[in-house]
């Protein structure tokens, strides 16, 4: 027996049109643009992210022209010339980390010039960037003192952040006195539907009244894009309305009002792209909105989880087509990476490339988010 024909079996060609596996070469020196633009065909999770990059821009470029016309839609959406101002509605979720850290700040300028256009976080993702227009968050070390030393001095630890209590107390000492205004005008209120508050009108009033230009929510709030947080009771926000409710009874915090929001925000879109920095809640929520029309068009999924528990957080995406949270004929990207490694260098070659503001003004002024079932 010949072992060589086993060992050097003869393959088959590849399709003509299959990429070929190449790196950057520094040969041409360092190109910023060249270095991403191969990222596609390094392989591996490089390969995954140059995927992402290219989702992202596909979901921005999308618009109703790109789709056949059907007998069935409305007789204005039939004018190619209306077809071109009607846009994917992009979802932007992150877990609390992504505020922590210095994500806070690329986030802020996707939220500042409207590159996105609805967000979900988790209790720390709003609350943490209200902190920081009080006091700093510092640099530390995910191997430095313990716990039980840094408890003593009343320092807390976020990986290799450090965050000190006095930071909550300069926010509570905000919050407080805000939370009992709200307090008031819910009590003042006679029309039902308006008079609860619910986390989105929460963190929109939130971000009116913090008035800097630092706050990723208060320019939410500015530009009108919905955030929602239906566990905004899960952390310092949720820690202050504890307190409130012994000394004052009767605030409500209405989440079936924000479910309904944000499903319609899936609902009344013609096109949607979801952008997922993290898992549990945020990955979840933002999904769960999209199955009720039946999947997004567009995903982006960047996280670290691994699908072998089970978990939601660690899914792939192609988990999420059989719940029908993806669209079966979309193409999502599971991007496994620390997010703060790769969300910079993906928005650096999608949403800030080029970025020109009354360029990118013009682009979107007068453009459609929602169709005709608007409620």
């Amino acid at each position: 027996m010949d072992p060589t024909q086993w060992v050097l079996g003869e393959s088959q060609e590849m399709p003509k049109d299959t990429p070929i596996c190449v790196g950057y070469d520094f040969n041409k020196g360092v190109d910023f643009n060249g270095i991403m633009e191969a990222y596609l065909t390094t392989g591996f999770q490089a390969t995954n992210l140059g995927q992402a990059i290219n989702e992202i821009n596909r979901m921005r470029a999308w618009r109703l022209s790109d789709v056949p016309i059907k007998e069935t839609d409305d007789e204005d959406l039939k004018d190619m010339s209306k077809r071109k101002t009607v846009r994917a509605r992009i979802f932007l979720s992150y877990t609390s980390n992504q505020i922590s850290c210095g994500q806070r700040e690329i986030i802020k300028f996707l939220v500042q010039h409207k590159l996105v256009d609805c967000i979900v976080s988790t209790a720390g993702g709003i609350e943490e960037d209200f902190v920081k227009c009080f006091r700093p968050t510092y640099m530390g070390a995910f191997d430095g003192e313990k716990g039980a030393a840094l408890r003593l001095k009343g320092i807390n630890r976020i990986g290799n952040l450090l965050v000190p209590n006095n930071n909550y107390c300069k926010f509570e000492d905000w919050f407080g006195p805000l939370l009992n205004k709200m307090h008031d005008e819910q009590d003042a209120e006679e029309d039902v539907s308006k008079k609860f508050w619910s986390p989105s009108t929460m963190i929109a009033r939130m971000g009116k009244e913090i008035n800097d230009a630092s706050s990723v929510y208060y320019w939410a709030q500015k530009n009108e894009i919905p955030v929602f947080c239906p566990a905004l009771t899960d952390g310092s926000i949720g820690d202050m309305i504890y307190f409130h409710s012994y000394k004052r009874a009767g605030f409500i915090l209405d989440i079936a009002r924000d479910i309904r929001l944000v499903n319609d925000c899936a609902v009344h879109s013609y096109a949607t792209g979801m952008i997922i920095l993290g898992g549990g809640l945020v990955k979840h929520h933002t999904c769960n909105a999209n199955l009720m029309r039946n999947g997004a068009d567009f995903s982006v999924f960047i996280n670290t989880g691994q699908e072998f528990d089970g978990s939601d957080s660690g899914a792939a995406a192609d988990e999420a087509v059989s719940w029908g949270k993806i669209k079966i004929s979309a193409k999502p990207v599971k991007l496994c990476a620390e997010a703060t490694l790769v969300f910079p260098l993906i928005v650096a070659q999608t949403f800030a490339k080029d970025f020109d503001e009354e360029k990118w003004k013009i682009e979107v002024e007068g453009t459609i988010l929602w169709n005709a079932l608007e409620a």
